[in-house]
C-alpha cells in the first residue's frame, strides 16, 4: 500500500469530515429508506437496554434493535453497556460481580434524564434484563444486533450461544462487537451471523479516503458498521518529536460507498444519526440502515420521507 504523507492524509481526512471532496454524483432518485435501528433499545426515549426502551421501540415501529451484552457472575447474558454499574443505575460494581437476579433487582433507569431534565424513573424501577427475557418479548421478525462488550470473549458467547439456541434465536441475531476477541469465539457455532471485524471496516474505509484504494470484502453478507461522524487524531512524526491534528471524520460518503459496493450487496450501516437532515444524507447515499438513539424522533422522518423520491442534489463543484 502506498502511505500518503501526513498533510496529505491530513487534507484528505479534512476532506472527508467536510464532505466537500468528492467527485462521485449520490444517488440521483432513492426509493429505498435506511432502516431504523434502536441503538441500546433507544438510550434517548428511555433507559437503555431495558425492557422499557425495547417495548418503546417496538411501539414506535423501529426496524430493529441493537442491544449490548454483558455476563453476571453466575454466567448469565444481561444487558448493559458501561463499565461500571453507577454510570447507570442505583448500584455500583461492574456487572460481573453480581448475579442476574441482583442485577434485576437494581434501577436501570435511575440516571435516565427526560428532556426537561427530570429523572422519571426514580419514581419507577426498570431492572437490567436477561439477553433471553428480552428475545422473548421481540416479534420473530425483527432483527437483533447483539453488541458484545464483556471480556473474556469465550465465556459470554458460550453463554450466548447457548441462549440463542435454546430460544431457537440464531437466525434473527446478529453478532458484533469493537474486539476481535469475539470473532474468534464465536468461530465454533457455524450458525452465528457476524458483522465484518470493526478493524477490517476501518482499514477499508481509511483506504479509500487516504490512498484511493479499494479493498473488496473478505465476506459480503457480512454487515459492515461504522460512525457517521469519528474524531480521530493524525499522528506525523519528526526526528525530535511529533505533532497532531485533531479532525472530524466522515467515513460514509459517496466514494467509500461506491468501493463497499462494487462487488457485492454487503448491508452498510451508519452509527450515530439523530436528525432528519443525517438520516436524509444517509439515504442519499444509499445507505441500509443507521443506529439511532431516539426511534421516536426517527422513525417520524422515516414516515414522512415515506413514499417520497428524494432527488439528492449532487455536490456543488469546488
Amino acid at each position: 500500500m502506498k502511505h500518503p504523507s501526513c498533510r496529505q492524509a491530513i487534507a484528505l481526512l479534512a476532506c472527508a469530515a467536510l464532505a466537500s471532496c468528492q467527485a462521485i454524483r449520490p444517488n440521483a432518485t432513492v426509493t429505498r429508506l435506511p432502516a431504523i435501528i434502536a441503538h441500546r433499545g433507544g438510550t434517548a426515549d428511555a433507559p437503555e437496554n431495558t425492557l422499557e426502551a425495547i417495548r418503546l421501540a417496538l411501539a414506535h415501529h423501529a426496524d430493529a434493535l441493537w442491544l449490548t451484552v454483558q455476563l453476571s457472575s453466575d454466567g448469565v447474558p444481561v444487558l448493559y453497556r458501561p463499565a461500571d454499574l453507577s454510570a447507570l443505575t442505583d448500584g455500583r460494581g461492574p456487572i460481573a460481580q453480581f448475579t442476574a437476579a441482583q442485577l434485576a433487582a437494581l434501577n436501570a433507569g435511575w440516571q435516565f434524564q427526560d428532556t426537561q431534565g427530570n429523572f422519571p424513573y426514580r419514581q419507577r424501577s426498570v431492572g437490567i434484563p436477561t439477553l433471553r427475557d428480552a428475545l422473548r418479548i421481540i416479534p420473530s421478525g425483527i432483527p437483533v444486533f447483539l453488541d458484545m462488550k464483556a471480556l473474556p470473549a469465550a465465556p459470554q458467547a458460550a453463554a450466548v450461544a447457548g441462549v440463542l439456541t435454546e430460544e431457537h434465536a440464531w437466525s434473527r441475531v446478529t453478532l458484533y462487537s469493537t474486539d476481535s476477541a469475539y470473532q474468534t469465539a464465536f468461530a465454533d457455532y457455524p450458525q452465528a451471523q457476524l458483522f465484518e471485524p470493526r478493524d477490517v471496516t476501518r482499514r477499508r474505509l481509511l483506504e479509500v479516503l487516504l490512498d484511493n484504494r479499494c479493498e473488496d470484502a473478505a465476506t459480503p453478507s457480512a454487515p459492515a458498521a461504522f460512525e457517521w461522524r469519528r474524531d480521530v487524531t493524525v499522528v506525523e512524526t519528526f526526528t525530535l518529536g511529533q505533532g497532531q491534528s485533531k479532525v472530524t471524520t466522515k467515513a460514509w460518503t459517496p466514494t467509500t460507498v461506491a468501493c463497499f459496493r462494487r462487488r457485492s450487496s454487503q448491508p452498510l450501516i451508519a452509527i450515530g444519526i439523530n436528525d432528519a437532515k443525517d438520516y436524509r444524507a444517509a439515504a442519499c447515499l444509499g445507505l441500509d440502515a443507521v443506529l439511532v438513539d431516539s426511534p421516536a424522533a426517527l422513525t417520524s422522518v422515516r414516515d414522512a420521507l415515506s413514499g417520497q423520491d428524494l432527488h439528492c442534489a449532487e455536490p456543488a463543484p469546488r
